[in-house]
């Protein structure tokens, strides 16, 4: 199972989606060549999006359950990514690991991941097993069977992750700061794996509790993607999951807000694993669940044209003309059902100083915030974003993907087959605007990660 913290999204980041884990999610975006995309309710409030491509006999079946960490009763922190793990115990009809043993004896594979604002789970199986999965998956939904014995040792496997992957690694550990820093009132501020002293006291009355508000077909999302019909889809859904009893009705997801920031901060790590120092900064920024209109998709195309990439102005700049820098970008994390986050980030190459990069980066910020972009460097980012979701669309885990992270934040599908033509109504003014009014050294959070000897700047 895996804990994501999701740093890489918008529509820059439709193209990670290839070479990325199942986890990994886009901005909404869609091309008018994509297939007829269905989209449903069942009578007990579970939304079914369902998207057929038959180029392949294999099915992507996903349920996305809109928690994340940042529902978390104050002092729980850990709790949905704890009970993403205890979702794979028994039930009252089937033994734990008969639902792995299951996808295993087909070929297929399985996964789940937890983030801030949703909890997803998925296979990849032949169109024939399909029926199966959602009759597992629909079991687990409310029949675990959640004992002392089977809390305990879970507890103890995510606090052990905790220690390999966040304790064991000096960029989580910065992530984590970066992120107590960058949010001052609002819960992204709170790791999603959570923080280790009240990992430890998660107990069986948190995860029932928690089991009980927050999964129930209403406060979910099914998504189906491959070589399917969506009729046959609609009529396994109504036969497995329509029998789910409704749970209780949710009040909206309104979270403490972040107040009015003025201040520049910096977090700094020194660590003896640290061969290679790096730098980044960080604002927050609208995302596309908040934002006024046009503002998510300007950002989005500023994070490319600015460091997306290798045609973007810091790689270009810093690591193939001056060479001073062994990597570089930025990066919009737009998907998110409150306020996001903007990044630009580097790393020195050879005898090039830390301050050298970071003073490079600031140039090309301010040089848009004076400047703006051209019309022709704009055109060649649409571009870019345009073709990046062809290609997603070649994998139906990616759009799957990208279905489900999007409608779990606040879109719909309308506002996914939308987002082409709104990224191209983005003008270079707006570009500039967004920089300006977002991009304010005063306004932002810098962090370095260094080795432990000193580096002379």
């Amino acid at each position: 199972m895996k804990t994501e913290t999701r740093r890489f999204f918008g529509g820059a980041a439709i193209a990670l989606l290839l070479a990325a884990s199942p986890a990994v999610a886009a901005s909404p975006a869609q091309t008018s060549a994509e297939p007829d995309i269905s989209n449903f309710l069942l009578d007990n409030g579970m939304e079914v999006v369902v998207i057929p491509d038959h180029r392949a006999p294999i099915v992507t079946h996903m349920v996305w359950y809109k928690v994340g960490s940042a529902d978390e009763p104050p002092g729980k922190s850990g709790i949905a990514h704890f009970f993403e793990h205890l979702m794979f115990k028994g039930t009252t009809k089937h033994k734990a690991g008969e639902f792995g043993a299951r996808i295993a004896e087909i070929g297929g594979s399985e996964n789940a991941f937890t983030t801030d604002d949703y909890t997803a789970y998925h296979q990849t199986v032949p169109p024939e097993a399909l029926a199966s999965m959602m009759d597992y998956e629909a079991d687990r939904m409310r029949n675990l069977i959640l004992t002392d014995a089977v809390i305990g040792p879970e507890r103890d496997v995510v606090l052990e992750e905790r220690r390999s992957r966040i304790e064991n690694n000096p960029e989580a550990l910065l992530s984590e700061e970066v992120d107590a820093t960058l949010y001052q009132n609002h819960p992204y501020r709170v790791p999603v794996i959570g923080w280790m002293q009240e990992m430890e006291k998660l107990n069986r009355e948190d995860a029932v509790a928690f089991y009980d508000r927050y999964y129930a077909p209403n406060n979910a999302i099914l998504i189906v993607a491959g070589d399917v019909d969506a009729k046959d889809v609609r009529a396994l859904a109504e036969k497995t999951y329509g029998q789910v009893p409704r749970g209780p009705d949710l009040p909206a997801r309104v979270r403490p807000q972040e107040p009015e920031q003025n201040t520049a901060r910096t977090v700094t790590l020194t660590d003896p694993r640290v061969s290679t120092p790096s730098f980044s900064k960080s604002w927050l920024v609208p995302s596309y669940h908040t934002a006024e209109p046009g503002e998510a998709e300007a950002l989005d195309l500023l994070s490319e044209i600015l460091g997306g990439g290798l045609r973007s102005r810091i790689y270009q700049s810093l690591v193939v003309k001056n060479g001073v820098a062994s990597s570089a970008g930025a990066y919009f994390n737009g998907t998110k059902l409150d306020v996001a986050s903007f990044t630009v980030y580097g790393a020195p190459r050879g005898e090039a100083k830390l301050d050298e990069v970071q003073a490079a980066i600031d140039k090309e910020i301010d040089g848009i915030v004076r400047n703006g972009v051209g019309e022709k460097e704009l055109e060649a980012a649409k571009n870019r974003f345009l073709r990046s979701m062809i290609f997603a669309r070649d994998n139906q885990s990616s759009m799957a993907n990208i279905y489900g992270t999007s409608l779990a934040t606040g879109s719909t599908v309308a506002d996914i087959k939308e987002w082409p033509e709104r990224i191209k109504k983005v003008t270079t003014d707006e570009i500039r605007k967004v920089a300006a009014k977002y991009l304010s050294v005063n306004q932002s959070v810098t962090a370095y990660l260094l080795p432990s000897e000193p580096v002379q700047n």
